[in-house]
């Protein structure tokens, strides 16, 4: 049975069952131009005209009825295979591009290290010793009298971090600790300085931040202040980065902590101060060991040194003895390969079960599926179906689904057996790779070929096209149809109208002469004058 010779049946018992209920109306309404004309009342004439009416578009009315229901209710059920077919190809992303057989977990043996692994990633064991984490500048100025201007005149500060650099204007209003403070933090173009206000016991201190690791963004800050006395000009400090030690394998502990910022008195980092700053944190460079080999790094999170591999490293992570490393172990993730494989399996009998219910039979029902017997339909289904029964074909070898336990039941719908995918993803990752690989693996044929369906010039949108545009045509159909109901209903009842009147005069005459004349069982007015 085809989608066209079922939708053919129904249109027509559609059609024949309106026909007969309209005919009875018909046959029900004449009765009133029986008892019309026999006098014994007036005509229905609205019941007649829209019997008669309705007899002359009552098919074809049924019939458009029924053809864009149909239209409807296949348009919606294309909409149905889309979605599954679109649930489909989202779940084969990774692997279509064959990122899924490259994951991998990436755990260290200590505290505070830790890694995720991405594509490019090795499986393999490293000797990781970090010896310092990426700081960010911290310099704490001294106190002063909070209700103090620190410049009596125009003046500016110019604060420069990491080769960029912003200056804003001070003077007797705005100068105190505090108003710095928040000349600072509004800056537009602020380089990446945070300022905060800390009141000790010795007064009101500016606090600066570098909201940036590593040693090349040290603060510098500049004062033009044409007033010298102005405490102002105690606020210039330039930090200069220290030497760096990349490559320095054998770096001890305490020459890494040499490898800070100085002040512009030329003060060794820590808590030594200038005479009005104190430098508590010092703009420095991560630097730890892999494998013997030295590493730097401006920030915690280090996506250079180890292909793949992105560290984040943090203060427990460092190793204070410089002998003490942890181990960086790199390993396949079976667990979420397993994971994606198994819900494309999912979502392919999802789609499956879709299919089913759109093309589903019963010899016992006159309700079959919507799309059953659909050309277009079958042929999603045919396709799809070859690839998983397929595999991967190369090198004159086929390698299947079933090399990875999952295998292609009688339904059309798949199955996987646990123990020899985990098995698989253990120890054939060359299989699995086969059949997920980018160029011709299994996803990647599905992705493909569902794209082509999906397009806006594929089958389903053919299809569907197809379909609005006999929506349409009906829609003309239906409009003309009605035009013509309209006039057809004006003109019977102007006719039945006047049938209607001209029946109810003779019915007067009738009465007048049986009263004048006399009828069948009495004698008339002038038959009584006689006597």
């Amino acid at each position: 049975m085809s989608t066209v010779s079922s939708t053919a049946s129904t249109i027509a018992s559609t059609v024949a069952t309106t026909t007969a209920a309209t005919n009875a109306a018909l046959q029900e309404a004449a009765q009133s131009v029986i008892s019309g004309s026999t006098g014994n009342s007036s005509m229905d004439v609205s019941s007649l005209v829209t019997a008669l009416v309705n007899s002359k578009i009552a098919g074809q009315a049924a019939s458009l009825a029924a053809q864009t229901t149909q239209d409807n209710t296949e348009i919606s059920a294309y909409g149905t295979l889309s979605a599954a077919l679109s649930a489909l190809q989202a779940s084969l992303t990774s692997l279509a591009n064959g990122s899924t057989v490259n994951d991998f977990t990436a755990t260290a043996s200590g505290s505070g290290l830790t890694a995720t692994a991405a594509s490019g990633a090795v499986a393999g064991s490293y000797s990781v010793d970090v010896a310092q984490v990426a700081t960010a500048q911290v310099l704490t100025s001294s106190g002063y009298s909070a209700t103090k201007a620190l410049a009596t005149g125009s003046s500016t500060m110019t604060l420069s971090v990491g080769g960029a650099s912003t200056t804003i204007s001070l003077d007797s209003s705005n100068s105190t600790v505090s108003g710095i403070a928040a000349a600072i933090n509004s800056a537009s173009n602020n380089p990446g300085i945070t300022a905060t206000v800390v009141n000790g016991a010795d007064g009101a201190h500016l606090v600066l931040h570098s909201t940036s690791t590593g040693s090349s963004n040290a603060i510098s800050v500049q004062i033009s202040d044409s007033t010298s006395s102005d405490a102002l000009n105690n606020l210039a400090v330039s930090s200069n980065k220290g030497t760096s030690l990349s490559g320095n394998a054998s770096a001890t502990t305490a020459q890494l902590k040499a490898n800070q910022s100085t002040l512009n008195d030329g003060t060794s980092t820590g808590a030594t101060s200038t005479a009005y700053w104190t430098q508590t944190t010092a703009a420095q460079d991560a630097y730890f060991t892999i494998d013997g080999t030295g590493v730097t790094s401006s920030t915690n999170t280090v996506t250079s040194a180890l292909s793949g591999i992105t560290l984040n490293l943090s203060a427990a992570s460092v190793d204070t003895t410089g002998s003490s490393p942890q181990t960086l172990t790199v390993a396949q993730d079976t667990t979420s390969q397993a994971s994606t494989i198994n819900q494309f399996v999912t979502l392919y009998n999802t789609l499956v079960t879709t299919m089913g219910t759109l093309t589903s039979y019963s010899s016992t029902s006159t309700s079959q599926g919507v799309l059953l017997g659909d050309s277009t339909l079958n042929m999603i289904q045919n396709q799809l179906a070859s690839i998983v029964a397929t595999g991967v074909k190369g090198n004159n070898t086929t390698t299947s689904l079933a090399a990875i336990g999952i295998t292609l039941g009688a339904d059309g719908s798949l199955s996987v057996d646990s123990d020899t995918l985990n098995s698989a993803l253990q120890n054939k990752q060359s299989t699995v790779a086969t059949l997920f690989n980018s160029t011709n693996g299994v996803a990647e044929q599905l992705n493909a070929n569902i794209t082509s369906y999906l397009s806006s010039t594929g089958v389903i949108a053919n299809r569907t096209d197809a379909l609005n545009s006999d929506l349409t045509s009906l829609s003309t159909q239906q409009s003309s149809l009605s035009d013509y109901q309209a006039q057809l209903t004006s003109m019977y009842t102007a006719q039945f109208t006047a049938l209607n009147t001209l029946m109810a005069t003779m019915n007067n005459n009738s009465q007048y002469l049986t009263q004048l004349f006399g009828g069948t069982n009495s004698a008339g007015a002038l038959a009584t004058n006689k006597n």
